[in-house]
């Protein structure tokens, strides 16, 4: 597992982050405390997750992704050093009409409340989950700032912004002198190259920003388990992937099929090698369900793919 400086900070997180979206959800506890040690296990060091995550789930309270995390690090005394926490605040929580957004009143409360779930003394990423379009950007900033001035919050980062909004941040943070977004979490992936690769990957690249891209494997397409002429499993997760699977995107996995079988590995992970390829990427988020998803996902870094099959996956891939 090779470690990369995360922005302009002095910290080095895993080249892969654990995604825990599905942590109380699709995993339940024991399932997650043992995805967690096994990624330990092999190196991961990067933990994202939300304060939402995973609230949509009937009777799951706001925060049960980090309450599960706080659990993991309470019963197994992990040294504190082994593990990087990201979170992220914005969604509503609970009925309170003004417990979401960024504004000052919710982030103060909201950060706490995460505190308390991950039983941490400091997040070490707290990240702006979207845009709030109700709040002056330097409000949320300066807020951040407080929060990290209070030991409360170590760095900050943003996920789900234009590049507008991206640079409207860190202009805002250098004429206040605020503390900056070091890192942003894009939907980046063979599937969604556009956004990223057209727009926010200048200013990455410029203001020396850490990318985290979420959904690597675009919701499961990417590992290769669907097609046009086999049936959608019935899941809500496997039915989000009925959107992707068009005749270019089907091209797209028959070429990574070719790849890994020249490599004998998985299509998901020739997927995910693709993204660690690209220099500007510092963490794709994984998100897996089982320690089987776990092992295939961590066997990505061990792919080396030549020069020309990364330009043939480009090309394939440039409409997207």
């Amino acid at each position: 597992m090779l470690y990369k400086t995360l922005g302009k900070t002095t910290m080095q997180v895993s080249e892969l982050c654990l995604g825990t979206m599905q942590f109380g959800w699709s995993v339940n506890q024991k399932g997650s405390f043992n995805i967690i040690s096994e990624a330990i296990e092999n190196g991961i060091n990067f933990i994202d997750t939300a304060n939402i995550y995973s609230q949509w789930i009937e009777n799951n309270d706001s925060g049960t992704s980090e309450s599960i995390i706080g659990n993991w690090i309470s019963q197994t005394n992990t040294p504190r050093d082994q593990y990087f926490i990201a979170t992220k605040v914005r969604g509503q929580i609970g009925q309170d009409p003004n417990n979401q957004g960024l504004g000052k009143h919710h982030i103060m409360k909201a950060v706490e409340d995460s505190l308390k779930r991950l039983k941490i003394e400091t997040i070490d990423l707290y990240q702006a989950h979207w845009p709030d379009q109700n709040t002056d950007i330097e409000e949320t900033l300066t807020a951040m700032d407080d929060l990290i001035k209070q030991g409360k919050v170590r760095y900050i980062g943003c996920s789900n912004y234009s590049n507008n909004q991206l640079i409207d941040a860190l202009l805002t943070s250098k004429t206040n002198n605020l503390a900056r977004f070091q890192s942003i979490q894009p939907h980046y992936s063979l599937i969604n190259r556009s956004e990223f690769e057209k727009h926010l990957q200048q200013t990455c690249e410029q203001y020396q920003l850490g990318v985290t891209p979420y959904s690597p494997l675009g919701a499961g397409f990417l590992t290769g388990k669907y097609h046009s002429n086999k049936p959608i499993p019935k899941s809500v997760r496997a039915s989000k992937t009925r959107k992707y699977i068009t005749k270019n995107n089907l091209e797209i996995i028959n070429t990574l099929s070719t790849i890994a079988l020249d490599h004998n590995k998985t299509v998901s992970q020739i997927a995910l090698s693709w993204l660690l390829s690209k220099q500007l990427v510092t963490s794709p988020i994984i998100g897996p369900r089982t320690i089987n998803q776990l092992r295939d996902n961590v066997g990505s870094i061990h792919v080396k793919l030549t020069s020309p099959e990364i330009q043939q996956i480009d090309q394939v891939s440039k409409n997207n």
